[in-house]
Order: C-alpha cells, then sequence, then structure tokens
C-alpha cells in the first residue's frame, strides 16, 4: 500500500538533503525523492508510452498525449492519489518555500508523467512564468539512462552540464528568465520515464491538468 504520509516525509528528508548548486542558476539536485514502493508503482503504471514522432522541441506539440495525475488517474491508481496529497500537503508545501525561497500558496498542483521514447528532445527554454516551482524526478532504470538527464544552460544557451539520471534521482528549479534548460537529441534506448511536477498560477487554464483544480495549496 502507497501511502501519502510516508511519500511526503521521504520527500522532505530528501529537500533537506539536496545538493544546491548556483550556476548557471540556482537549483537542487536530489537523491531518493520517493519511497521505493511509489516509484517501481509509478514506474509500473499501464499506460503505453505515446507515440511521438516528432516534438518541434516542445512539449505541447502532442498536448493530446500527454499523462497528468489529475482527478481521473487518481481514481483509477491509488499511486497517483497518494503522490497528489503528499505533494498537496501542509508540510510538503512549508518545506519547499523555506528551502526554496519561494511562495506557493495559491496555486494549483500539477504533475505530468512523462514517458519519452527515441527521438525525443526539448529545445532550450525557461518555464513560462504561471509555473511557480518546477521538479523532475527520474524514473528510469534502462541501461544507458545515466545519460538521460536533463541539459543545462546558461543565459547564452551554451550547454554547461547535465542533470545526474539515476533512479528516484531529480532535479529543482524556481523558474526564472535565466532557468534555461531542455533535453538535447541523443538515443534513448528504452522509455525515459519522469514525472515533472508543477505549482502553477490561478490564470493557468488547462484545468483538467491539475490534481485539485478546486483546492489551491494554503
Amino acid at each position: 500500500m502507497v501511502d501519502s504520509g510516508a511519500i511526503g516525509a521521504q520527500f522532505i528528508r530528501c529537500l533537506d538533503a539536496g545538493r544546491e548548486e548556483g550556476t548557471p542558476y540556482r537549483h537542487w539536485l536530489l537523491d531518493d525523492a520517493l519511497p521505493d514502493e511509489a516509484a517501481d508503482a509509478i514506474a509500473a503504471l499501464p499506460l503505453a508510452p505515446p507515440v511521438v514522432l516528432e516534438t518541434y522541441g516542445k512539449r505541447e506539440t502532442h498536448n493530446a498525449s500527454r499523462s497528468y495525475f489529475n482527478a481521473e488517474q487518481q481514481a483509477r491508481y491509488p499511486v497517483c492519489r497518494a503522490v497528489a496529497e503528499a505533494l498537496q500537503s501542509a508540510a510538503v508545501v512549508a518545506t519547499i518555500e523555506s528551502r526554496c525561497g519561494t511562495r506557493l500558496a495559491g496555486t494549483s498542483l500539477r504533475i505530468e508523467y512523462c514517458q519519452d521514447t527515441d527521438g525525443f528532445w526539448l529545445e532550450p527554454h525557461t518555464d513560462i512564468g504561471v509555473k511557480k516551482f518546477t521538479m523532475l524526478i527520474y524514473l528510469s532504470q534502462d541501461p544507458g539512462s545515466e545519460a538521460w538527464g536533463t541539459d543545462i544552460y546558461d543565459a547564452e544557451r551554451t550547454h554547461v552540464g547535465t542533470a545526474p539520471f539515476h533512479y528516484k534521482g531529480g532535479l529543482i528549479f524556481v523558474p526564472g528568465p535565466d532557468t534555461w534548460h531542455g533535453f538535447a537529441k541523443r538515443p534513448i534506448a528504452g522509455v525515459r520515464k519522469s514525472i515533472i511536477v508543477n505549482y502553477v498560477g490561478s490564470e493557468w487554464r488547462a484545468r483538467h491538468e491539475l490534481s485539485f483544480p478546486e483546492t489551491p495549496v494554503s
């Protein structure tokens, strides 16, 4: 049984121990962001990877095939509900605000489940202003997956590093005009699984993507 309390407690410990980096912008590198049973359950969700022939460097190219821990998926899969409840909790939100220096009151939780396959890539970009927090948690153990981390760029879009990709590891940043990141095209021999966690402002229009569209975090 996947427990939201255990997920929240594990994430708080993980964030407290996260490695803060200051260049090219402030970000945090994570280890063991989820309990084993939660990570395993997400990675085993019976959702087929979308067939994507070309992204043109943007996830929104294929919006219709994207998956979220929304009300529908939470009703279907207990792990989606447990993870959403954990990240909605006051304790987790307070820890994020304290550790990362951001304000999340009044935002809404959005969790996307990504299954990227060979041919996927993302151009260097900064997250749109309505996103107040971004976290990626990596969930693949395929051979060669250590090369699948998020690419980090400086203000001139020069590649300066890649976040370590390992099971239950992750990357956090508070979106701003300098938080350039992407995924340069390279072989994906398997499925690059991850969740992307955002807290978004009230102006977010795609309410069906949100975990609790009628309940902002407090």
